[in-house]
């Protein structure tokens, strides 16, 4: 990694960063919705006035689905372990039938009941404050680490700019802050549109020029099957037998979860009607062609001859190595704008569940549409000063097993938010039994393992490893099916009658 600062592509990645900067303030007025006559809403600013079209849909659920740490990340994981880190492709491969199926119904429930949060439509349709605050808690706190990665993503390629300390990530951060702020959800919306552009333009030139300069992609995997046999271990271009279900399981139940997070959420709800999710389903693959583009800069730093002390910094050490630095600023400066987007809108999603579920039921029941917009924007203040300190204060390793254990833990709200929508047979007091013995023993078995995102089990002498958090959604769905046949009560709420 760079110590001394590379002053040409600093000042490329200032002037793209000083631009996002001016388009996230001028969209305070941007797509203003259906409520603008009404002053400050939560609708207005946590949805966007509910008026986003395909196109606006699909800028941001791409750039909030496909984050600063994607790139990042899923480079690194290609690099560390070969090709179990392609696991990333089959997930955003099944997440959209999910997302076309499910997400389409879910929305129209949100709409005609003026839902904001995933816990707003449970509390709706089952009537349950108990069930309601669980979902909001699970949401805000699986969120929370997920904030922090974001800013790992950006300290990595400030750092390979040759800035060190902390003040230019907390600097980046109150800006974001500030704009979000003032525009809410339209802010990361409108700055999507750029963030998508520039990495778009990245990774294909990346993927042409590199080959071309390390002498064509047969170099490329042959380096990077070289250098994962002397490793040994885990480690290859194919995937061991080994490794088969825990890729297929993960790669499953990372599909499951995706759309359960507030952030995800938030954007499906910021839709203006069904079918623009539907055509979202449809055209969001794109953006998997270009994360198989991505992982692959994991196997061209082997052909690079690329050597780092920590995983992360492959993809920056990839770009200062091989290309010029006005290129390189605009390469940084692209994973840095795909920070900012995605962790605008997981403060929006996490400041609007706040707001709803704990602010409005437990604080100021009487509070006010422009009220409970003011809350939220202080709530999203909060939660960004709370990312921050997480990444200043704690190690990098503690965020990164946070947001692993989040995934576990949000994808327990899955039958509470989407069994309802095809199945009306459970009831709040067995769905809440299912998410507390889930969320209990998905994290006392990632304890037990070390953190990790797969879990061993033996049956009739033979070893099968899974993905915990979809083993700790059986046990939950189990306990929730056994807790309803306890209780055989018919199900009466007013959203049935409604």
């Amino acid at each position: 990694m760079n110590t001394e600062i590379n002053w040409t592509a600093l000042s490329v990645f200032i002037f793209f960063f000083a631009l996002v900067t001016v388009i996230g303030f001028l969209a305070t007025r941007w797509q203003r919705g259906g409520n603008s006559h009404k002053g400050a809403h939560l609708d207005e600013w946590g949805l966007g006035g509910r008026n986003f079209g395909t196109w606006i849909t699909w800028f941001l659920v791409g750039g909030d689905f496909y984050t600063a740490y994607t790139v990042i990340a899923v480079p690194a994981l290609v690099y560390a372990v070969g090709g179990y880190g392609f696991f990333a492709l089959p997930y955003t491969i099944l997440v959209y039938p999910i997302v076309f199926v499910i997400m389409p119904k879910l929305w129209g429930e949100a709409k005609k009941h003026g839902h904001v949060t995933a816990a707003d439509v449970v509390l709706g349709r089952h009537g349950s404050r108990a069930l309601e605050s669980a979902v909001a808690l699970t949401g805000i706190v699986a969120t929370m680490p997920y904030i922090a990665l974001q800013l790992v993503g950006m300290e990595v390629v400030i750092k390979a700019l040759g800035l060190t300390g902390e003040l230019p990530l907390a600097a980046a951060f109150v800006i974001l802050a500030l704009y979000t702020y003032a525009a809410g959800l339209r802010a990361p919306a409108l700055i999507a549109f750029v963030k998508d552009v520039m990495i778009y333009i990245v990774v294909l030139v990346a993927v042409v020029v590199v080959p071309m300069k390390v002498g064509g992609y047969g170099n490329v995997f042959s380096s990077a099957r070289d250098a994962f046999a002397l490793k040994g271990g885990a480690t290859g271009l194919t995937l061991h037998p080994g490794q088969m279900l825990p890729f297929a399981t993960l790669a499953l139940g990372s599909a499951m979860a995706a759309f359960m997070y507030p952030h995800t959420l938030t954007g499906i709800f910021a839709a203006k009607d069904a079918n623009t999710i539907r055509k979202n389903a449809i055209f969001l693959p794109a953006y998997t062609v270009l994360l198989g583009l991505i992982a692959l800069l994991g196997y061209m730093a082997y052909a690079a001859q690329i050597a780092v002390k920590s995983n992360n910094d492959v993809v920056p050490a990839l770009f200062n190595a091989l290309f010029p630095s006005w290129f390189a600023g605009f390469a940084f400066s692209a994973v840095a704008i795909g920070a900012l987007v995605p962790a605008a809108v997981m403060s929006i999603g996490a400041a609007n569940l706040f707001t709803r579920n704990f602010w409005k039921p437990y604080v100021n029941s009487q509070v006010t549409p422009a009220q409970e917009e003011k809350v939220a924007k202080y709530a999203s203040l909060v939660v960004k000063v709370g990312a921050l300190l997480c990444i200043l204060l704690m190690p990098t390793k503690f965020a990164l097993d946070l947001q692993l254990l989040g995934g576990v833990w949000i994808l327990q709200t899955f039958p509470a938010l989407v069994f309802g929508l095809f199945w009306k047979r459970l009831q709040a007091p067995a769905l809440l039994a299912g998410w507390l013995v889930g969320i209990v023993f998905g994290t006392w078995t990632a304890f037990a393992d070390g953190i990790k995102p797969v879990h061993s089990l033996l049956i009739g002498g033979d070893k099968f490893t899974v993905y915990t958090g979809l083993l700790a959604l059986a046990v939950n769905v189990v306990v929730a099916l056994v807790a309803q046949a306890v209780l055989r009560t018919p199900l009466k709420t007013a959203y049935l009658k409604a």
